[in-house]
This record gives structure tokens, C-alpha cells and sequence, in this order.
């Protein structure tokens, strides 16, 4: 049994993530975590959780707080806490304002809750899961970022129009930053098993196009309603579930990489990786030329401002 705390949960999409994670039979406490001021409100939330739950029949128990100790237990630990991104800004806009939020957090759960797994939501999220890793002092294994699992599964989305099938036969994932510069692998892209190059027809599908609708699929969200909700929450809730209930899957998630299986280090990027109740595992997977060129361009931006950030900070402290 686990115990999940979300911070940030009096936002949007932390409220949502909460309610989706507590219905997982393997969570036995849903821990609503925020601000100092905001007690009033997580009192509220959580006793509508609970309405919630009684509804549908959930064994859940609802704690709240906004003081560090409130981490303690925690099995699972969910960064959602930030400044929410403009339509009209990049995610690499935030890094700095955000660092500064992810640095405070990161190190309440390095001191009350190492052995926790901690799960970066903030954007931008490559940089900032190495803001979180540098901060807290956990293990590697034991941090990591929602990076492009979300992008991958709006990809296998867009392919599953395409093609007219039934979004479980696409598997298909997206790797590097989750902004501008993120790499589609076509090359690990198949549609009912079959790779997508040996499709019929698979010449007509316009690849630069849905890729672009990919990249400006949450500004376009953001402009049209305000903020993305229930495509990252949904994701993350993936991820928990992976997580409690031991699945070893392998998703594309933000992890530190090692130059012996990247040809990188020392950065957060989304590589695909083995995930456990134990931590993520990074696996290594052979690229076409241009998608290593592409994730090497895409690691470079990472590297160069999680530098400059994290310099910041350090001249801060």
C-alpha cells in the first residue's frame, strides 16, 4: 500500500491528478500538499474528495497540510507546484521563475522523504527534474519528469486518426526536450506491429505537420480554455499507477542519462526507461542518423539553459 502526496494540489491539474491517482486499489493515502494560507482550501478539497469517494466506493484516506513533515511516509511524491505557461510563452520562458519553486520543494522532500519516488510535473520539466535531482540530493533512479510521455501519447493519438485504427495498435514515442525541440522516433514507430515505413500508403502521411500539431497541441489548449488538464493529468496518473502497482513498463519519461548508453550526460532529457516500484531505469535503444542528430541538438538546449539556471540559483543560496 502507498502513500501519494501531490504538491500543488490546489491547482488545476494537482486537484485533478489526486482524485484520478486515489482510485488506484494500491493507494491507501492521498496527501493534498500546498502553500502556508491555503489550509482553508485543501480542508475543502479534501472533503469533497471524500464526498467523492463515498460515492463511488473508495477506501481512500484524505490527509492535507502545507508544512514539510506532511511528507513524511510519502511513497510517491508529485511536483505540480509552479507558474502556470502563457499561450504566448515557450516552456523554457518559466525555467527560472519555476527553479526557484522546485528548488524549495526539492529540498523539504531530500530531508523528509528521500526514499520517496519524486515525479516533476513543473515546466519546463527537463530542467526543472534536474533541478529537483541537484536540490534534493536523491538518488538518480529515484527522480525523474512527466517529460514527453504526454507528447508520445498525443502522437499515437494523431496516428490513430490517421490511420483509422484503434489507438492501441500504434505504439510509437517522442524523445529529448518536451518543447520545440523534441525528436519523434519513427524508426521505433509501428502500427499493429508493423514498422510504419513498410505501411502501404505511409508516404501520404504528412509527419512535419502532425508533429507541429504535437508541439502546439497545449498552447493551443491553453488559448482555447485557460490551462491542459486532463491530458497531463491523465498521464501522470499513468505514471503513479506504474509505479504502485509495480507494472515495469517502459514509457519515454525525463531521466538523467549516462553517456555510455546516450552519448550524454549529466542532463534530464526523455529517453525511454524502465519504470518500477523500485525507480526508473533508463534503456538504451539504437536512433537513425538524424533522430541522434536531432535529440543531440535537443540536449544541447537542455544542457546550456539547466546550466544557467542552476548557476542562478547556486548565486542565490
Amino acid at each position: 500500500m502507498a502513500k501519494v502526496t501531490i504538491i500543488g494540489a490546489t491547482g488545476q491539474v494537482g486537484s485533478y491528478v489526486a482524485h484520478a491517482v486515489s482510485q488506484f486499489p494500491h493507494v491507501q493515502e492521498m496527501c493534498l500538499y500546498g502553500r502556508p494560507g491555503n489550509e482553508t482550501y485543501l480542508d475543502g478539497l479534501a472533503h469533497d474528495m471524500m464526498d467523492s469517494f463515498a460515492a463511488r466506493g473508495t477506501n481512500t484516506r484524505v490527509t492535507f497540510g502545507t508544512t514539510p513533515k506532511e511528507l513524511r511516509g510519502s511513497d510517491i511524491i508529485v511536483l505540480t507546484s509552479g507558474v502556470p505557461r502563457k499561450a504566448t510563452q515557450t516552456r523554457l520562458d518559466l525555467a527560472l521563475e519555476n527553479a526557484r519553486i522546485v528548488k524549495l520543494y526539492a529540498e523539504q522532500v531530500g530531508r523528509m522523504a528521500p526514499e520517496a519516488i519524486l515525479l516533476v510535473v513543473t515546466n519546463p520539466v527537463d530542467i526543472m527534474t534536474t533541478v529537483a535531482l541537484k536540490y534534493s540530493g536523491m538518488m538518480p533512479h529515484r527522480v525523474f519528469g512527466l517529460g514527453t510521455h504526454l507528447d508520445s501519447m498525443r502522437l499515437k493519438a494523431c496516428l490513430a486518426e490517421f490511420f483509422n485504427v484503434h489507438v492501441s495498435e500504434v505504439h510509437t514515442r517522442i524523445i529529448g526536450e518536451h518543447g520545440d525541440t523534441m525528436v519523434p522516433m519513427w524508426s521505433a514507430t509501428t502500427i499493429g506491429g508493423i514498422q510504419i515505413d513498410n505501411l502501404l500508403g505511409v508516404a501520404k502521411l504528412p509527419r512535419e505537420e502532425i508533429i507541429e500539431r504535437v508541439k502546439s497541441s497545449g498552447s493551443y489548449i491553453i488559448e482555447a480554455k485557460g490551462a491542459t488538464v486532463y491530458g497531463p493529468g491523465d498521464a501522470i496518473a499513468t505514471l503513479v499507477r506504474t509505479i504502485v502497482e509495480d507494472e515495469n513498463r517502459m514509457l519515454t519519461i525525463a531521466t538523467q542519462i549516462r553517456r555510455e548508453v546516450f552519448g550524454h550526460e549529466g542532463v534530464c532529457v526523455s529517453v525511454p526507461a524502465r519504470i518500477t516500484r523500485g525507480g526508473v531505469f533508463p534503456i538504451g535503444v539504437k536512433f537513425s542518423e538524424e533522430e541522434e542528430r536531432m535529440f543531440a541538438k535537443s540536449v544541447k538546449l537542455i544542457r546550456e539553459t539547466t546550466e544557467n539556471v542552476c548557476a542562478i540559483l547556486d548565486s542565490e543560496s
